[in-house]
């Protein structure tokens, strides 16, 4: 597998994340991670494994009546069957309590890869937030 081929099969893995997410596909979602994916700075504790981490975004999702996630491209290391990259994302949120107001998060995901039998996947998920807006 070339260089290039990884970089797109990792961008791939991100932006399949924002789509799942999107379209509430969890079953997408729950296929980009590792089993044991360590998930980082999306509240205050650290959590541990793919299904909890899929079921808690499920729940999440549910104060939203639509959300677009906007993936930057990526700045990603590779080395041989591991890899780690960059993400910066934009994401709306509409509410659905408070007559559709907004919220928009300005963040970098930090996010470490395995390559597996069934492609690469997420091992290590850190949110980095850069800024958050409300609008009424």
């Amino acid at each position: 597998m070339s260089d290039t081929d990884d970089r797109r099969k990792l961008q791939d893995v991100m932006l399949s994340y924002a789509a799942a997410v999107d379209d509430r596909d969890m079953v997408r979602y729950r296929a980009c991670f590792a089993d044991n994916v360590e998930i980082v700075g999306f509240g205050d504790a650290t959590v541990t494994g793919a299904d909890t981490w899929t079921a808690s975004v499920e729940s999440q999702l549910e104060a939203f009546s639509a959300t677009q996630h906007l993936m930057s491209p990526q700045l990603a290391t590779i080395s041989g069957d591991t890899a780690s990259a960059r993400t910066d994302v934009q994401a709306l949120h509409i509410l659905k309590d408070g007559d559709n107001a907004m919220f928009t998060l300005w963040a970098t995901y930090l996010s470490d890869f395995v390559r597996t039998g069934g492609g690469w996947k997420i091992t290590r998920h850190e949110l980095v937030v850069r800024g958050t807006q409300q609008t009424p």
